[in-house]
């Protein structure tokens, strides 16, 4: 079972980060006055999967969009370099995510690439979205994301190697760890599914909600 969701998006640069990091007295570290998108390099964007049970993570850094296609990415690099080795004789997974961004529980996409997943692994995929204005009770939001925002606070994200590191350096006194990865591959946005190809998933909608909030895939025969 785990946690999925995308942390704020960061620019990259040298622009000041709230918080407080030692320096030395006399030497603090300069930054930009002010922190406009026209003096970033680039942006950030992190997505990350957490193993509630193992109490890992895996964070995808992005720099293009938050799409769909984006957060199932994260998440098949998370099953091929981590979930399978941890759990060999898995057959299912549940993610919980909350209901909007690329996860959203309208999101044609989201649904279309879980499925695709499904297909690849043979995994039985279900997904419980948190109702909307309850983001917070995920649990990657305050197991996770929290301690990644305090292991980089007041320390400036110059650049993209910076970010993935201090990710990368984030651990608890729980025993959390955290592999993170840069994924420069490009997620166009404005992708279509049309009502056939909705038609064609393996998709059974729960009971309590299913319209909306809950829903499972099974791999498709034919894959």
């Amino acid at each position: 079972m785990v946690s999925v969701d995308t942390k704020k998006k960061e620019l990259v640069g040298n622009f000041a980060n709230k918080g407080r990091e030692y320096q030395s007295q006399g030497r603090p570290a300069e930054v930009e006055a002010y922190d406009f998108p026209s003096l970033a390099t680039g942006k950030g964007i992190p997505y990350g999967i957490y193993d509630m049970t193992a109490n890992t993570g895996w964070v995808s850094v992005g720099t293009t969009h938050d799409t769909a296609q984006f957060a199932v990415a994260t998440l098949r690099q998370w099953w091929l370099r981590m979930g399978c080795v941890t759990y060999p004789h898995a057959q299912e997974l549940l993610l919980t995510a909350d209901s909007g961004g690329s996860n959203s529980v309208r999101c044609r996409l989201w649904k279309m690439e879980l499925q695709k997943l499904a297909d690849e692994t043979g995994l039985k995929i279900t997904v419980c979205h948190l109702p909307p204005g309850t983001s917070k009770w995920n649990k990657i939001e305050h197991r996770m994301f929290c301690h990644i925002t305090g292991n980089w606070r007041g320390r400036p994200l110059s650049s993209y190697g910076v970010i993935v590191n201090l990710i990368a350096h984030t651990t608890t006194s729980t025993g959390l760890t955290i592999v993170a990865e840069l994924d420069p591959h490009d997620y166009p946005t404005g992708i279509k599914i049309t009502d056939e190809q909705m038609q064609e998933l393996n998709l059974t909608k729960h009971d309590f909600h299913g319209a909306d909030w809950h829903y499972t895939f099974e791999p498709r025969a034919a894959s």
